[in-house]
């Protein structure tokens, strides 16, 4: 496949913003289920400006916190300790002002040295031969192909996983949305963490470099409300640039998946980069598997129970 033939008409979908999204987006949570008065020590992925994106922080509920960064990619947190309230709760509220941009042939990041970590497996992202095997089969080619350009084999990966994998979230089976490549390949199903760690996980085995991006989706067709929960994305190397991939949606929605190979709508913020995060200061429980929702800490252990608040209103119409 030509380098030019990869990105699809843009202007034919109206499923997705153009060219920029300004909007305000508030990270909001209450850490829930805590003793009165338990003490809770709490990070929080901090979203910041990058090729992609303009990032601006408004404000945040804490009186007393600090800003650090995650030892493996640098990613920008918060950290602070607190108070739970009467209620046995910890409210969050960071408020931001983002600027988004699509993602298209013509405005990709340029790869620096850096590029060369995302080659290394990590805890459920194993590089495994059988991975890429079942992955280039579900795409319907030969391991004889996989000699060609990054961007013709990451194709391959795409389709592959696309075909090997369906969307779904079931109440009644564990185990999707760790981002366990493994565990993806074996059921077949999951959400965004599921398919591009399975994605990942084939495109490293061949020695492309690709990593794995989180943060949240803005929902199109209206200009405020709540955000439901986190997403993720994936990003591999091919002719110095980084060519984003958006696998699960281009399996909820058929009609886009020509534009999700190459191409990223504006409607979504990033928070982070990377799995198997090393937190700072370090927390007890050790390197965390991803990093969107708050992560927190009470004696030692990690404590799971919050509720979301996620908001976002546009600022100005998409160009």
């Amino acid at each position: 496949m030509a380098q030019e033939a990869v990105v699809a008409n843009t202007a034919s979908n109206d499923s997705v913003s153009k060219i920029t999204r300004t909007f305000k987006f508030t990270y909001g949570a209450v850490l829930t289920k805590l003793q009165p008065g338990e003490s809770v020590k709490v990070w929080l992925p901090l979203a910041t400006g990058n090729h992609d994106q303009d990032v601006e922080l408004l404000d945040i509920n804490q009186e007393k916190y600090e800003r650090t960064s995650e030892k493996k990619y640098g990613n920008a947190l918060i950290f602070f300790e607190a108070t739970a309230n009467d209620a046995g709760e910890v409210p969050i509220k960071v408020n931001y002002r983002v600027t988004r941009r699509e993602l298209t042939a013509s405005s990709l990041e340029i790869a620096d040295d850096s590029a060369k970590s995302f080659l290394e497996a990590s805890a459920l992202v194993p590089t495994r031969d059988k991975l890429r095997e079942i992955v280039m089969a579900s795409a319907g080619v030969s391991e004889s192909t996989t000699g060609g350009r990054a961007i013709q084999v990451a194709r391959q990966l795409y389709d592959g996983v696309d075909n090997h994998m369906k969307y779904n979230k079931p109440a009644d089976i564990k185990g999707w949305g760790k981002g366990d490549a493994v565990w993806a390949c074996d059921s077949k199903f999951g959400n965004c963490t599921d398919f591009h760690s399975l994605f990942i996980a084939s495109a490293r085995n061949l020695k492309i470099p690709s990593k794995f991006e989180i943060g949240f989706p803005i929902p199109v067709g209206s200009s405020s409300g709540p955000v439901g929960g986190y997403h993720c994305w994936a990003k591999f190397l091919a002719d110095g640039k980084w060519l984003p991939v958006d696998i699960s949606e281009a399996d909820k929605h058929p009609e886009l998946k020509e534009y999700y190979f190459g191409n990223l709508s504006a409607d979504r913020v990033m928070f982070s980069v990377g799995r198997d995060l090393e937190l700072v200061p370090a927390n007890d429980a050790g390197p965390v598997n991803y990093l969107v929702y708050p992560y927190a800490e009470v004696d030692g252990k990690q404590h799971r129970d919050f509720t979301k608040a996620f908001r976002f209103e546009d600022v100005k119409a998409s160009k």
